[in-house]
């Protein structure tokens, strides 16, 4: 006999910002990712920014005015030192933002982290004992939870609406021509290191505490990828975990951009199925027996995923507990996006996990 509950109508996924705590936040960094997500996120959910920082102070231009920042500091002192700031959030590139976190955590402000975490895991463990140190909050910005259909999924595997999972099925059916002469083809293992982190973190999220046991990864350059593209668009990741779970990540990387992009998700479980899709062509429905319930959706991972992350901690210190997206939480999905570039260079020969507590060289090229 099924133990589900009933059949679920309606979901809520939307961001929530506690009401009543408004502390100041600052930002340091101010890339493009910042300003087309970040601030306007904020804006929308009515938390304040303090203050902005960065060194390149061209970065900064606009930015007071456009998104009512409070001020531009004139040092990264300048903003640590500022007594009206509680939160900081440190959106560089991982291999100068390690010694950002630790600045600002010395300085007493609780963290909200750009993924990856970190480019090792020793690291990211060290970051996460310095925050209990101090008692602070440190998170990270995995925003990919928030996106609508993610999380609705997420809010029905809660609540048990498909029982026990038996599988996750994602496909990054998109193309990376957008790639094409920036920085993020010099970062090796790109698309599994730098995007699919994204689709590894929400698939640890809908797993719980299942231990991954092994990952089996590889990336090659698709038929159609042009010779002046340098980074790999194909990829495949499997985890398998120790009850005999599965999920694949499977990425095409060079569609055609004449049909809408789109991101396939499937979770199987014992009781049910959730199908959707994130980025463009965003849905999800509920399937158990002979039933099926679609949601309505509203808002988009740009910019809401953001508002989600941001809101997430700051409910965590008014609340005085762990955030959901502690940088403890995302250990787990920092680990396996590390395993997975290991047997990428080694055509794809499986990580058993945990894994070495050593660095990575496969992921020692900055990221944002």
């Amino acid at each position: 006999m099924s133990t589900n509950p009933a059949l679920p109508l309606a979901v809520d996924f939307r961001p929530y910002v506690p009401e009543g705590y408004r502390p100041g936040i600052g930002i340091i960094g101010i890339g493009n990712i910042v300003k087309s997500s970040h601030l306007p996120a904020y804006e929308k959910f009515g938390i304040p920014v303090a203050a902005v920082y960065d060194a390149n102070q061209a970065a900064t231009e606009g930015v007071v005015e456009k998104f009512g920042v409070g001020r531009v500091a004139s040092s990264l002192e300048d903003l640590l030192e500022d007594p009206a700031i509680e939160v900081v959030d440190i959106a560089t590139f991982p291999s100068a933002r390690i010694p950002l976190v630790r600045q600002a955590l010395a300085a007493g402000k609780h963290v909200l982290s750009q993924k990856p975490f970190a480019l090792d895991v020793p690291t990211a463990q060290s970051l996460i004992d310095e925050a209990d140190r101090r008692a602070l909050k440190l998170a990270v910005n995995q925003n990919g939870r928030w996106s609508p259909p993610w999380r609705t999924a997420t809010r029905l595997i809660e609540g048990g609406a498909i029982g026990e999972i038996v599988s996750v099925t994602h496909v990054l059916d998109s193309s990376f021509r957008w790639t094409i002469g920036t920085h993020f083809e010099k970062i090796p293992h790109w698309a599994i290191y730098d995007y699919a982190v994204h689709w590894i973190d929400i698939t640890r999220c809908w797993m719980g505490e299942r231990t991954p046991a092994s990952v089996r990864a590889h990336d090659y350059r698709t038929p159609n990828q042009p010779p002046e593209s340098l980074t790999p668009w194909g990829l495949v990741i499997e985890i398998t975990y120790e009850d005999g779970a599965n999920a694949v990540i499977r990425g095409t990387g060079g569609e055609p951009l004449t049909q809408p992009e789109g991101h396939p998700f499937f979770v199987t479980g014992t009781e049910g199925r959730i199908r959707g899709s994130v980025l463009n062509t965003d849905f999800v429905e509920l399937q158990r027996e002979s039933a099926t319930v679609s949601y309505a959706l509203e808002g988009r991972w740009f910019p809401e995923g953001f508002a989600g992350t941001m809101g997430e901690l700051l409910s965590a210190i008014q609340e005085d507990r762990e955030p959901s997206n502690s940088a403890r939480h995302n250990l787990r999905s920092l680990e396996v996006t590390l395993a997975a570039c290991e047997p990428a260079d080694q055509d794809g020969a499986p990580v058993m996990l945990p894994l070495a507590r050593q660095p990575a060289a496969s992921a020692t090229q900055p990221s944002r």
